[in-house]
């Protein structure tokens, strides 16, 4: 029997990824990654958690300064007491509403403990069966089709096992068609509105039936359940949600509707490993595919989410390339990719390590939380 967690200090720390190339979506620009890491100096030893909101409330409402706050002013105290183990973190937090990001994070970082004493991986914890994954890449919207063309083109060269190109109106139908032509029909190929459209956008999103994608995610908003079934049934490509799914409670709804065919869970969206873990069972079990998105993590957070990648049900490739693909250096070592794949990490805990270096280069500040006394 292994005491229960006591959390002495809190390490909150505000890294800054340069990103290769600005990164293009509906909603923005992103030209540097800042993403918050949390460490936790416990009892049982340390422990690493990532916050993955963005420098700016474009995403969803969660923001670096707020996560910050919310971290150090309402969540790290809620945890001052015993923790009998990672599940327990979501109710203890669950009194502060919303900030599913921010609470992702502190429990991340509680089982990177809990797993560590255990000598148990993050996967073997979650249910993973494979040991290694299918990786995508998520391509940005570029200014032309012919530099489109030719990032396509690289992915491709690198053995990336799926495409994701970024879309929003006016930068729809006529790239999918250029990549189709160029690379014909054998390459997985899928798409994404980050809620770019509306229902009244219905007969030009038909268009991308012509060219077999995988998917078609999120085009309509968050909000928008009874609009996205609506549209699922005016086109043949399926739906996938991704900014509409924060809880098990939105994914039940959304199969209830038919909203969807395919769900995107992203942990650090919907609170957690654990409660990502309750809608990849849900969605299995009711025959909805999932897999595994991304929000560009450091080494950590993608650490964890090949963790969840390795669960069964995730029989799509996530968004889950190696960081360097994103950043010119990690703050852990970085993963490598082989044949399209990447190893699920096998080490307990999140099976990972802080490089050094790399957090020395990448971090822009850090302060210290009490919380146990």
């Amino acid at each position: 029997m292994i005491d229960p967690i006591l959390i002495e200090r809190a390490e909150l720390r505000v890294i800054t990824l340069p990103l290769h190339r600005p990164f293009v979506t509906s909603f923005g620009v992103q030209r540097e990654r800042e993403l918050v890491l949390v460490r936790l100096f416990t009892n049982l030893g340390e422990g690493w958690g990532e916050c993955p909101s963005l420098a700016e409330p474009v995403y969803t409402h969660e923001f670096t300064a707020g996560a910050l706050a919310v971290l150090r002013d309402h969540l790290l105290p809620r945890l001052a007491g015993p923790i009998a183990g990672p599940s327990r973190v979501a109710p203890a937090l669950a009194g502060v509403k919303g900030h599913r990001a921010a609470k992702s994070a502190l429990e991340m970082a509680v089982l990177d403990v809990w797993l560590r004493a255990r000598s148990t991986s993050l996967a073997d914890h979650l249910g993973a069966e494979r040991t290694r994954v299918a990786v995508g890449v998520s391509i940005g919207i570029h200014e032309t089709i012919p530099g489109l063309l030719a990032d396509v083109e690289k992915k491709i060269a690198e053995g990336y096992a799926r495409i994701k190109l970024k879309i929003r109106p006016g930068w729809d139908v006529e790239p999918v068609r250029a990549v189709r032509k160029r690379f014909g029909d054998d390459v997985p190929l899928q798409v994404d509105a980050n809620a770019a459209y509306a229902l009244s956008d219905a007969r030009r999103l038909a268009e991308l039936d012509e060219f077999g994608l995988l998917l078609v995610e999120q085009p309509l908003a968050e909000g928008d359940l009874v609009q996205h079934a609506e549209l699922a049934r005016r086109l043949r490509t399926p739906l996938c949600l991704d900014e509409s799914i924060e809880s098990v409670h939105d994914t039940a709804a959304a199969i209830a509707l038919g909203s969807c065919r395919i769900v995107n869970i992203k942990p650090g969206r919907v609170g957690g490993y654990l409660e990502a873990r309750r809608i990849h069972d849900l969605a299995r079990a009711n025959g909805v595919a999932v897999w595994c998105g991304g929000l560009i993590e450091s080494g950590f957070g993608r650490a964890a989410n090949l963790a969840l990648a390795g669960l069964p049900g995730f029989v799509l490739p996530g968004d889950t390339s190696p960081s360097l693909h994103y950043f010119p250096f990690d703050v852990t070592a970085p993963f490598e990719m082989a044949d399209g794949h990447i190893d699920v990490p096998a080490g307990p805990g999140l099976g990972v390590e802080p490089d050094p270096e790399g957090l020395g280069r990448a971090t822009a500040r850090r302060e210290t939380v009490v919380v146990g006394r």
